[in-house]
């Protein structure tokens, strides 16, 4: 029988020792592990949180210690819980020999207080923000974001996911027991060597972005998650550094889209695969109230910046392609001991304002260029990777805009496609390609994939005088390597 105490025990102790508690079955082999539950942080009672980050190992496979990053732990960080109206005071301790920051990834917060490139936490300071939570209920996600080393730190494990909630999502009735049928999934792409993690480079990885060929759910590979029978809310977040997910069922089996970057949709949307790009995140509402067993899975990864491009990030012996399709999650429902039923999916969820695209102050035009220099894999924007031809400097401000005001951003990017994330705002699909958007750039977005022209509707009503927003590819190495740009807000 299912429990809700052991398994969340169970869960958290899990996530702590990741691959303390990995299947003793041969290195590679196919044996299933218990998918970890990231401890939970509630931010509510106290309304305050402490991170620490920190260095540390973890064994991904038996007995093969690789060395990573974390948050209060050796790999990846808690949920962190907020709640609409707070102003939560938080203190991040940096003990790390490196620079680092936590960027809290689609929060509306002023430009200070975001911690992108200018909010600096040196090795043994304390950065100590307070977070006005101001926005409806959504799952986020944070991360390092020091310029030049957001790829390394995040790969290496510095992300986690944040969770807003508020009155009218408690009100709707969706899952919400915390680790049973309300699952924080965040999904990552990363490469072993003998079992340990390795960090791939060179001239393909400043192309193509680090892609792995192992994929893990919460740290953990060959995951497997206990879930009740009836319907269990998945809270899909993308931490992987470049690899975009086409994801669906392996029986094919229906569910409900709910949410996006900036929270819940205004009508639940009937699916049978999704996309998640870098830096994206999906909620999904999924029915095992028939105790099937089913397997969460992706198709390859077909974004290369050339033919044959992901051909050549290189195979060694036992490795599959870094673009092959993958299973990323087993599901296994069980009886939950709770004479409780599957429960309705709300038709209506979340009412919300659009901004009005006839307010539109002003148009601009960003182009994500990858010129042929990239191949050369240079830092610092040297390989061609550039926004409107420049590459990133953290002491220009790119574009200044006007508070409170609404704009239309045309963005369309070279050769691959591009997850581009604008800091401080949600904004609004408007067209794409010239034509109607697609079915999954509905709702409120932060971070949305172009190549064709994507027309975004953005209204600006966080500052950021004393410290800019930034805007970028979320493929990370391309960050890192001068594709981003940064806009004031006064």
């Amino acid at each position: 029988m299912l429990d809700r105490r052991s398994l969340l025990a169970g869960g958290a102790a899990l996530f702590a020792t990741a691959a303390c508690s990995r299947s003793t079955s041969s290195l590679g082999g196919g044996g299933a592990n218990p998918l970890p539950i990231p401890p939970l942080l509630d931010a509510q009672p106290g309304r305050s949180f402490a991170l620490q980050v920190q260095s540390g190992t973890t064994s991904f496979y038996p007995g093969r210690p690789s060395d990573t990053l974390g948050y209060n732990g050796s790999y990846l960080g808690p949920t962190i819980r907020v709640r609409r109206g707070d102003d939560v005071a938080v203190a991040v301790t940096n003990r790390l020999k490196a620079d680092t920051t936590v960027h809290w990834h689609g929060l509306l917060i002023p430009g200070e207080l975001d911690g992108g490139p200018h909010q600096i936490i040196a090795p043994g300071a304390t950065w100590r923000p307070t977070l006005p939570i101001r926005q409806p209920a959504a799952t986020l996600l944070y991360h390092s974001h020091v310029h030049g080393l957001t790829a390394e730190q995040v790969y290496s494990g510095l992300a986690g996911a944040l969770l807003v909630t508020d009155d009218e999502e408690q009100g709707l009735g969706l899952p919400s027991e915390y680790g049973v049928d309300d699952l924080p999934l965040l999904i990552q792409d990363r490469q072993f060597e003998n079992g340990r993690l390795v960090m791939p480079g060179g001239m393909m990885v400043a192309m193509q972005g680090r892609r792995g060929d192992t994929t893990l759910v919460n740290g953990a590979v060959n995951p497997l998650a206990a879930v009740p029978n009836r319907l269990v809310r998945l809270r899909l977040v993308n931490a992987s550094n470049a690899r975009i997910y086409e994801l669906s069922f392996s029986d094919q089996r229906s569910f409900y889209w709910i949410g996006t970057e900036g929270g819940l949709l205004e009508r639940a949307v009937a699916l049978e695969s999704i996309t998640l790009a870098p830096g994206q995140r999906g909620e999904l509402l999924v029915d095992f109230t028939d105790g099937r067993p089913a397997s969460l899975v992706t198709a390859a990864d077909t974004n290369s910046a050339m033919m044959g491009g992901m051909g050549m990030m290189g195979r060694g012996a036992g490795r599959t392609d870094a673009a092959a399709p993958a299973t990323v999650l087993r599901f296994e429902p069980r009886p939950s001991g709770q004479a409780r039923a599957s429960g309705a999916v709300p038709t209506l969820l979340a009412s919300r304002t659009r901004p009005d695209a006839s307010k539109a102050v002003r148009r601009r035009r960003l182009i994500l260029n990858m010129g042929m220099g990239g191949m050369m894999g240079s830092g610092n924007g040297g390989g061609g990777l550039t926004i409107n031809g420049k590459p990133f400097d953290i002491n220009r401000i790119d574009e200044t805009v006007k508070l409170g005001s609404t704009e239309i951003w045309e963005v369309s990017g070279e050769m691959m496609r591009h997850p581009i994330h604008i800091h401080g705002v949600h904004f609004d699909v408007l067209t794409r390609g010239g034509g109607q958007p697609d079915v999954l750039d509905q709702g409120p977005r932060d971070t949305v994939v172009v190549k064709e022209p994507v027309e975004l509707l953005i209204r600006f009503d966080q500052p950021a005088k004393s410290a800019p927003f930034m805007y970028h590819c979320h493929i990370l190495e391309h960050e890192d390597n001068g594709m981003m740009g940064q806009f004031s807000v006064a």
